[in-house]
């Protein structure tokens, strides 16, 4: 896969949200999701005196970024993390605090157009779907041997599939006469579950249980779920997070944490809040903001991306 064909997501955009924290002297910002490692050489790049700590938990995407960041030398971490595991990684380094982190929820586009990787649903490939394919159980493994309840409640969960019934009951009379291996024969399973209808809408009617697959073979909500507050818990005052997500599972998560953030939590009628109850974020982005035509023009994987940001503006307090 050519370094030039990944273009990053609201690039420019990012790095504006991040860019009055990150040009202290010595700042530290965490990509949280390294892939091929675009927008931490953008980091690096418009940032002269910052450095940059890379959290990937695919090794191949490590590898590739490695080679794309050498020339930062020592500016620049990569470690093999899940991005839930934020506080650790930190903690190991010997880093307290950090004043930017940046989050890119996206498969990565090698993922994408890896064949053998199994996440797109437009070429036929082994039904993997595992970021770290070190680990955890492939999407095989889950059309296989979950029950249907359960496979219905992931596809409407984390597809935000309708037909969620039909396409299980299709599954489960499939898999029984063979297990399922590969995401053609599971592509096409679908197109003949869905009515007429439900087909003519919203692009390759596979997308919404292949996205279900993957959020649940990775555990993708359950990681974001602890990672995004534990980002917000490692900024120093001033320092900044920006979120990029793609579907709105996603996007809503990081509103609620945000918007917990940013909230005032003193009971009604105090004539004074005291600092306990003070809101410790301030929203940066109003609402989710979108990328623009042009981007979407240029780079169709922007299209359903949505970017929110928040800054620190105090400290916990106990009590």
């Amino acid at each position: 896969m050519s370094q030039t064909r990944h273009v990053p997501v609201m690039l420019q955009r990012c790095l504006d949200l991040l860019a009055p924290a990150l040009a202290e002297p010595g700042a530290v910002v965490v990509d949280c999701t390294l892939g091929l490692g675009g927008h931490s050489e953008a980091l690096l790049s418009t940032f002269p005196s910052c450095r940059l700590v890379g959290l990937d938990r695919d090794k191949e995407a490590l590898r590739l970024s490695g080679e794309r960041l050498a020339p930062f030398g020592d500016r620049a971490t990569l470690v093999h993390a899940v991005y839930d595991e934020l506080p650790e990684v930190l903690d190991r380094l010997g880093v307290p605090r950090v004043q930017g982190v940046l989050f890119d929820l996206g498969v990565s586009s090698m993922q994408l157009d890896e064949a053998d990787r199994g996440f797109a649903y437009a070429q036929d490939a082994p039904l993997d779907m595992r970021m770290d394919q070190t680990t955890g159980m492939s999407a095989a493994e889950v059309l296989n041997t979950y029950p249907p309840g359960e496979l219905v409640r992931i596809l409407r969960a984390y597809g935000e599939e309708k037909q969620a019934k039909r396409i299980v009951s299709a599954i489960v009379r499939e898999r029984e006469k063979e297990p399922f291996s590969n995401s053609a024969r599971l592509v096409e399973l679908i197109r003949d579950a869905l009515p007429q209808a439900a087909k003519r809408t919203g692009g390759n009617p596979a997308k919404r249980t292949f996205q279900a697959l993957r959020i649940e073979v990775n555990g993708e909500l359950s990681v974001l779920e602890r990672a995004i507050p534990a980002a917000v818990q490692a900024l120093a005052v001033g320092g900044r997070v920006a979120v990029l997500s793609y579907h709105s599972l996603e996007d809503r998560l990081v509103k609620q944490v945000f918007a917990a953030g940013a909230a005032n939590t003193a009971p009604p009628g105090l004539p004074v809040v005291p600092e306990r109850y003070q809101p410790r974020l301030k929203l940066l982005t109003r609402g989710a903001e979108l990328p623009t035509e042009e981007e979407v023009a240029e780079n169709r994987r922007a299209a359903p991306a949505r970017l929110r940001g928040a800054q620190r503006i105090r400290e916990e307090v106990a009590g």
